[in-house]
Protein backbone atom coordinates (compact mmCIF):
# COMPACT_ATOMS: atom_id res chain seq x y z
CA UNK A 1 0.00 0.00 0.00
CA UNK A 2 1.26 3.47 -0.49
CA UNK A 3 1.97 5.93 2.22
CA UNK A 4 -0.48 8.04 3.15
CA UNK A 5 -2.97 5.41 1.03
CA UNK A 6 -7.00 4.52 3.30
CA UNK A 7 -6.98 1.21 4.05
CA UNK A 8 -10.14 0.53 1.56
CA UNK A 9 -12.66 2.07 -0.49
CA UNK A 10 -15.48 3.71 1.66
CA UNK A 11 -17.77 1.27 0.65
CA UNK A 12 -16.41 -1.33 2.57
CA UNK A 13 -15.85 0.80 5.72
CA UNK A 14 -18.68 0.14 8.53
CA UNK A 15 -21.11 3.17 9.00
CA UNK A 16 -20.16 4.69 11.97
CA UNK A 17 -19.87 8.00 13.28
CA UNK A 18 -17.74 8.50 16.49
CA UNK A 19 -18.94 10.26 19.29
CA UNK A 20 -16.73 11.42 22.52
CA UNK A 21 -17.77 8.93 25.66
CA UNK A 22 -19.97 6.87 24.00
CA UNK A 23 -21.33 3.88 26.07
CA UNK A 24 -19.76 -0.01 25.36
CA UNK A 25 -23.36 -0.70 23.96
CA UNK A 26 -23.09 1.85 21.22
CA UNK A 27 -19.64 1.41 19.89
CA UNK A 28 -18.85 -0.39 16.49
CA UNK A 29 -19.38 -4.36 17.40
CA UNK A 30 -15.98 -5.61 17.26
CA UNK A 31 -14.73 -2.83 19.19
CA UNK A 32 -17.01 -3.55 21.63
CA UNK A 33 -16.35 -7.07 22.28
CA UNK A 34 -13.04 -6.26 22.89
CA UNK A 35 -13.67 -4.20 25.50
CA UNK A 36 -16.27 -6.40 27.30
CA UNK A 37 -14.02 -9.68 26.77
CA UNK A 38 -10.13 -8.85 26.34
CA UNK A 39 -8.38 -8.92 29.66
CA UNK A 40 -5.97 -6.69 30.60
CA UNK A 41 -3.03 -7.32 32.85
CA UNK A 42 -2.99 -4.78 35.49
CA UNK A 43 0.60 -3.86 37.57
CA UNK A 44 1.96 -1.28 39.97
CA UNK A 45 4.23 1.73 39.16
CA UNK A 46 7.54 -1.09 39.03
CA UNK A 47 5.26 -2.99 36.33
CA UNK A 48 4.71 -5.76 38.80
CA UNK A 49 1.22 -8.00 37.73
CA UNK A 50 -1.32 -7.58 40.25
CA UNK A 51 -3.98 -8.83 38.59
CA UNK A 52 -6.65 -8.41 35.61
CA UNK A 53 -9.19 -6.15 34.51
CA UNK A 54 -11.25 -5.90 31.17
CA UNK A 55 -10.43 -3.56 28.39
CA UNK A 56 -13.39 -1.50 29.43
CA UNK A 57 -13.02 -1.43 32.71
CA UNK A 58 -9.10 -0.39 33.01
CA UNK A 59 -9.85 2.56 30.10
CA UNK A 60 -13.07 3.85 32.57
CA UNK A 61 -11.63 7.91 33.30
CA UNK A 62 -13.34 7.32 36.64
CA UNK A 63 -10.72 4.41 37.37
CA UNK A 64 -7.65 6.27 35.96
CA UNK A 65 -8.72 9.37 38.11
CA UNK A 66 -9.02 7.11 41.13
CA UNK A 67 -5.61 5.85 40.94
CA UNK A 68 -6.56 2.41 39.31
CA UNK A 69 -6.63 0.27 36.73
CA UNK A 70 -2.80 0.72 35.07
CA UNK A 71 -2.13 -1.71 32.65
CA UNK A 72 0.75 -3.26 30.62
CA UNK A 73 0.55 -2.24 26.84
CA UNK A 74 3.20 -1.95 24.08
CA UNK A 75 3.98 0.17 21.05
CA UNK A 76 6.22 -0.45 18.42
CA UNK A 77 7.72 1.87 16.05
CA UNK A 78 8.43 -0.14 12.53
CA UNK A 79 10.77 1.60 10.33
CA UNK A 80 11.47 0.07 6.63
CA UNK A 81 14.94 -0.24 5.20
CA UNK A 82 15.24 3.90 4.15
CA UNK A 83 14.90 4.66 7.96
CA UNK A 84 11.35 6.22 7.53
CA UNK A 85 8.80 5.05 10.38
CA UNK A 86 5.43 3.70 9.85
CA UNK A 87 2.75 5.95 11.33
CA UNK A 88 -1.13 5.03 11.23
CA UNK A 89 -4.30 7.03 12.05
CA UNK A 90 -6.73 5.23 14.14
CA UNK A 91 -9.68 3.97 12.87
CA UNK A 92 -12.51 6.28 13.90
CA UNK A 93 -14.35 3.56 15.43
CA UNK A 94 -11.69 3.11 17.93
CA UNK A 95 -13.13 3.62 21.35
CA UNK A 96 -10.02 6.10 22.81
CA UNK A 97 -8.15 8.69 20.39
CA UNK A 98 -10.17 7.95 16.96
CA UNK A 99 -8.65 10.02 13.86
CA UNK A 100 -5.29 10.46 15.69
CA UNK A 101 -1.91 9.33 13.80
CA UNK A 102 0.09 7.47 16.22
CA UNK A 103 3.10 5.02 16.13
CA UNK A 104 2.57 2.07 13.94
CA UNK A 105 1.05 -0.50 16.33
CA UNK A 106 0.23 0.12 20.13
CA UNK A 107 -1.82 -2.41 22.42
CA UNK A 108 -1.90 -4.68 25.28
CA UNK A 109 -1.06 -8.17 26.02
CA UNK A 110 -3.44 -10.28 27.10
CA UNK A 111 -3.54 -12.04 30.86
CA UNK A 112 -3.60 -15.49 31.21
CA UNK A 113 -2.33 -16.25 28.07
CA UNK A 114 1.54 -16.69 26.49
CA UNK A 115 1.48 -12.99 26.14
CA UNK A 116 1.89 -12.44 30.07
CA UNK A 117 5.38 -13.99 30.26
CA UNK A 118 7.87 -11.36 31.63
CA UNK A 119 11.54 -13.27 30.79
CA UNK A 120 13.25 -11.50 27.81
CA UNK A 121 9.70 -9.61 27.31
CA UNK A 122 8.88 -12.13 25.31
CA UNK A 123 4.99 -11.48 26.17
CA UNK A 124 4.88 -8.27 24.68
CA UNK A 125 6.55 -9.22 21.60
CA UNK A 126 4.00 -12.18 21.50
CA UNK A 127 0.97 -9.61 21.85
CA UNK A 128 3.20 -6.83 19.68
CA UNK A 129 3.08 -9.87 16.33
CA UNK A 130 -0.26 -10.68 16.81
CA UNK A 131 -1.26 -7.28 16.68
CA UNK A 132 0.62 -5.71 14.01
CA UNK A 133 -0.77 -8.64 11.96
CA UNK A 134 -4.60 -8.06 13.32
CA UNK A 135 -4.45 -4.56 12.85
CA UNK A 136 -1.91 -3.84 10.08
CA UNK A 137 -1.58 -7.50 7.84
CA UNK A 138 1.97 -7.65 8.37
CA UNK A 139 2.87 -10.69 8.30
CA UNK A 140 6.30 -12.62 8.81
CA UNK A 141 7.59 -10.42 12.23
CA UNK A 142 9.88 -12.90 14.54
CA UNK A 143 10.22 -11.77 18.00
CA UNK A 144 14.04 -11.30 17.22
CA UNK A 145 12.82 -8.73 14.81
CA UNK A 146 11.20 -6.90 17.58
CA UNK A 147 14.07 -4.85 19.82
CA UNK A 148 13.02 -3.95 23.57
CA UNK A 149 13.60 -0.51 24.25
CA UNK A 150 12.51 0.94 28.00
CA UNK A 151 9.04 1.27 29.75
CA UNK A 152 7.14 4.85 30.21
CA UNK A 153 4.22 5.28 32.73
CA UNK A 154 1.97 7.92 30.57
CA UNK A 155 -1.92 8.74 31.55
CA UNK A 156 -3.85 10.40 28.83
CA UNK A 157 -7.91 11.49 28.69
CA UNK A 158 -9.34 10.74 25.39
CA UNK A 159 -12.89 12.09 26.01
CA UNK A 160 -15.35 12.49 29.05
CA UNK A 161 -15.66 8.61 29.83
CA UNK A 162 -12.74 7.27 28.28
CA UNK A 163 -8.73 7.30 28.65
CA UNK A 164 -5.07 5.75 29.44
CA UNK A 165 -3.04 4.67 32.18
CA UNK A 166 -0.89 2.55 31.00
CA UNK A 167 3.28 1.45 31.50
CA UNK A 168 4.41 1.24 27.98
CA UNK A 169 6.76 -1.50 26.66
CA UNK A 170 8.60 0.51 23.40
CA UNK A 171 9.63 -1.67 20.47
CA UNK A 172 12.09 -1.29 17.59
CA UNK A 173 11.76 -2.61 14.36
CA UNK A 174 13.34 -2.15 10.94
CA UNK A 175 12.08 -4.17 8.18
CA UNK A 176 10.37 -3.90 4.70
CA UNK A 177 7.19 -4.98 5.23
CA UNK A 178 3.88 -5.46 3.08
CA UNK A 179 0.81 -3.62 4.72
CA UNK A 180 -2.42 -4.68 4.28
CA UNK A 181 -4.43 -2.40 7.00
CA UNK A 182 -7.73 -3.74 8.84
CA UNK A 183 -10.28 -0.64 8.40
CA UNK A 184 -11.91 -1.51 11.57
CA UNK A 185 -8.57 -0.41 13.07
CA UNK A 186 -7.04 1.83 11.03
CA UNK A 187 -7.86 4.61 8.65
CA UNK A 188 -4.95 5.70 7.02
CA UNK A 189 -1.07 5.09 6.83
CA UNK A 190 2.20 6.69 6.12
CA UNK A 191 5.86 6.43 6.37
CA UNK A 192 8.01 9.33 7.54
CA UNK A 193 10.82 10.99 8.37
CA UNK A 194 12.24 12.61 11.21
CA UNK A 195 11.99 16.11 9.58
CA UNK A 196 8.27 14.73 8.16
CA UNK A 197 7.39 14.00 11.92
CA UNK A 198 8.08 17.21 12.94
CA UNK A 199 5.85 19.12 10.90
CA UNK A 200 2.95 16.74 12.17
CA UNK A 201 3.85 18.08 15.28
CA UNK A 202 3.74 21.77 13.96
CA UNK A 203 -0.03 20.75 12.69
CA UNK A 204 -0.73 19.37 16.43
CA UNK A 205 -0.03 22.67 17.97
CA UNK A 206 -2.80 23.61 15.85
CA UNK A 207 -5.06 20.50 16.03
CA UNK A 208 -4.89 19.41 19.30
CA UNK A 209 -6.27 16.32 18.48
CA UNK A 210 -3.80 15.72 15.61
CA UNK A 211 -1.46 12.68 17.27
CA UNK A 212 -2.67 10.55 20.49
CA UNK A 213 -0.75 11.74 23.97
CA UNK A 214 1.61 8.76 24.17
CA UNK A 215 3.04 9.30 20.49
CA UNK A 216 3.41 12.78 21.08
CA UNK A 217 5.14 11.89 24.50
CA UNK A 218 7.52 9.53 23.31
CA UNK A 219 8.67 11.04 20.15
CA UNK A 220 9.31 14.86 21.67
CA UNK A 221 11.06 13.22 24.91
CA UNK A 222 12.70 10.20 23.66
CA UNK A 223 11.95 8.81 19.62
CA UNK A 224 14.63 11.50 17.76
CA UNK A 225 17.66 10.68 20.22
CA UNK A 226 17.26 6.99 18.93
CA UNK A 227 16.24 7.54 15.82
CA UNK A 228 18.67 10.54 13.93
CA UNK A 229 22.23 10.55 13.24
CA UNK A 230 22.78 6.92 12.69
CA UNK A 231 20.82 6.00 15.77
CA UNK A 232 18.82 4.07 14.20
CA UNK A 233 21.20 1.30 12.61
CA UNK A 234 23.22 1.39 16.13
CA UNK A 235 19.88 0.84 18.46
CA UNK A 236 18.96 -1.82 15.58
CA UNK A 237 22.69 -3.72 15.25
CA UNK A 238 22.87 -3.76 19.26
CA UNK A 239 19.38 -4.50 19.99
CA UNK A 240 18.01 -2.12 21.79
CA UNK A 241 19.29 0.95 24.00
CA UNK A 242 21.41 -1.17 26.51
CA UNK A 243 20.15 -3.45 30.18
CA UNK A 244 20.28 -0.81 32.23
CA UNK A 245 17.60 1.39 30.01
CA UNK A 246 15.56 -1.82 29.97
CA UNK A 247 15.25 -1.68 33.31
CA UNK A 248 13.90 1.90 33.87
CA UNK A 249 10.16 3.06 34.03
CA UNK A 250 9.87 7.16 32.58
CA UNK A 251 7.08 8.94 33.64
CA UNK A 252 5.97 11.33 30.99
CA UNK A 253 3.79 13.86 30.68
CA UNK A 254 2.97 17.07 28.64
CA UNK A 255 3.36 20.31 30.33
CA UNK A 256 0.34 22.14 28.61
CA UNK A 257 -1.99 19.45 29.52
CA UNK A 258 -3.03 18.06 32.70
CA UNK A 259 -5.25 15.24 32.47
CA UNK A 260 -1.78 13.75 30.98
CA UNK A 261 -0.37 14.24 34.82
CA UNK A 262 -0.04 10.09 36.45
CA UNK A 263 -3.08 9.65 39.21
CA UNK A 264 -1.12 10.32 42.44
CA UNK A 265 -2.91 7.24 43.96
CA UNK A 266 -1.63 5.22 41.74
CA UNK A 267 0.10 2.20 43.49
Amino acid sequence: MQSGSSPSSAASVPSYTTRAGVDVSEMESKQAEYMRLDRCILVNRKDEAIGSATKQDCHLNTVIRAGKGLHRAFSVFLFNSKGELLLQRRAKEKPTFPLRWTNTCCSHPLYGTPEAEEEGHRGVKRAAIRKLDDELGILGIEESDLHFLTRVHYCGMSDGKWGEHEIDHLMFCQKDVDVKPNPNEIDSIKYVTPDQLREEFKIAGQEPEHLTPWFQMIAEQLLFGWWENGRLAEVIAAGGIGPEEEKKIRELTLADKPDTFIPKDTP
